[in-house]
């Protein structure tokens, strides 16, 4: 008895693409939930003083140069803050402002560090090309 020959099955030469949309949209609801939740700083007793908000433009962040109450410096650019010495400050903020040259640099100094501490890292900002640095300060409490 002779079987009847059954058609042959011709590969399939598209691709499913559904599965990869999938897993591209858990991706896209997973980022945009965890990304508000990676916003980090340093934790600075900001002085008080009456003072007009810096303008900060959206697409370029500023760099944050954070002075902490013991004396240590973080730098903060589009990333979390990293612990840095004057000498590597320097190093950095001159490829950042290489890269992007209209980038504002803004020093947040604690309230309670010595001020020479604050004119050091300013003046390691001023060797490396800023011309105009912000100071960050809290608004006085009524």
């Amino acid at each position: 008895m002779i079987q009847p020959s059954r058609p042959r099955r011709r590969p399939m030469a598209d691709i499913n693409v559904v599965p990869y949309i999938d897993v591209t949209l858990v991706l896209l609801i997973i980022f945009m939930v965890t990304a508000p939740l990676l916003q980090n700083g340093v934790d600075v007793d900001l002085p008080q003083a009456e003072a007009n908000p810096v303008a900060v433009e959206p697409e370029t962040p500023p760099v944050i140069v954070t002075v902490t109450a013991d004396g240590s410096c973080h730098l903060d650019w589009e990333g979390a803050p990293e612990v840095v010495s004057p000498e590597s400050l320097l190093v950095k903020v001159t490829a950042i402002l290489r890269h992007k040259p209209k980038t504002q640099v803004l020093v947040a100094g604690d309230s309670t560090v010595a001020y020479g501490k604050v004119v050091e890292i300013m003046a390691a900002l001023r060797q490396a090309g800023v011309s105009k640095v912000g100071l960050l300060t809290r608004p006085p409490t009524p």
